[in-house]
């Protein structure tokens, strides 16, 4: 499917080890648009702080500190990078350190409203002419992007899967294995962030307009599939 002379947006929600991230990034890539992992926003704020020492319990702190953070987000979806003051963070905040720091930071109610400007604004310059899209659109994923980050976007889907299929591939990723100890592992990190995220977004069922995609018995090549038919139904029947 060709992404067409239109701009295109798609938002996609869902719970952690959901396949958000590669999903959205091989739909990018299919589609031709540009890529932006919201999550990872997030991770780079959290790795920030911890960087410059702030105390993530001081939510001031945090707050000031990541208004003022200079974030750039390559935004290909073949090499989707982050970039912090300058430093490559890319690999940094996939870390364990990040990962069971983050919630501190995602919870933070400035913080969020901080981000949210900036990944609209991010939305809205890819459908520019001399964005990198060029003015073709954006796939944004992350967590309340159907409902508030852009709920006008023209496709929005909550990509879901049951939590033993989620843990499963969290504990992949992280630990190369999928076994009793790995899942276990990675428990805290998938049900305990979701638990916590939810207080402050909402990601864990669709909104209304919203389209579910459950990849539980889906593989990633398949799920992608799945997420273009609902792209192509859903621009077919705007006309």
């Amino acid at each position: 499917m060709e992404a067409g002379e239109l701009s295109i947006v798609v938002a996609i929600d869902g719970p952690s080890g959901s396949g958000k991230s590669s999903v959205s990034r091989r739909v990018a890539q299919r589609l031709g648009l540009a890529y932006l992992d919201t999550g990872a926003m997030y991770r780079a704020a959290t790795w920030w702080a911890v960087h410059e020492g702030v105390d993530l319990a001081d939510t001031g702190a945090v707050a000031a500190l990541v208004r003022d953070m200079v974030l750039v987000m390559v935004v290909d979806p073949r090499e989707p990078q982050v970039w912090v003051g300058g430093i490559d963070v890319t690999a940094a905040i996939r870390e364990t350190s990040v990962s069971t720091a983050v919630s501190a930071v995602a919870t933070n109610l400035d913080v969020r409203a901080e981000l949210a400007r900036r990944q609209r604004a991010e939305i809205a310059f890819q459908c520019e002419p001399g964005s990198w899209a060029d003015g073709r659109g954006i796939v944004a994923e992350g967590r309340d992007i159907t409902t508030v980050i852009a709920p006008d976007a023209d496709v929005r889907l909550l990509l879901t899967a049951s939590e033993e299929a989620r843990l499963a591939r969290r504990a992949r990723e992280v630990h190369g294995s999928d076994d009793a100890a790995a899942v276990e592992a990675t428990r805290d990190q998938v049900v305990r962030r979701d638990a916590d995220d939810s207080a402050v977004a909402q990601f864990l069922t669709a909104a209304d307009g919203v389209v579910t995609v459950d990849s539980s018995a889906l593989d990633l090549d398949q799920t992608v599939d799945a997420v273009l038919g609902v792209v192509e139904r859903t621009l077919a029947a705007r006309g």
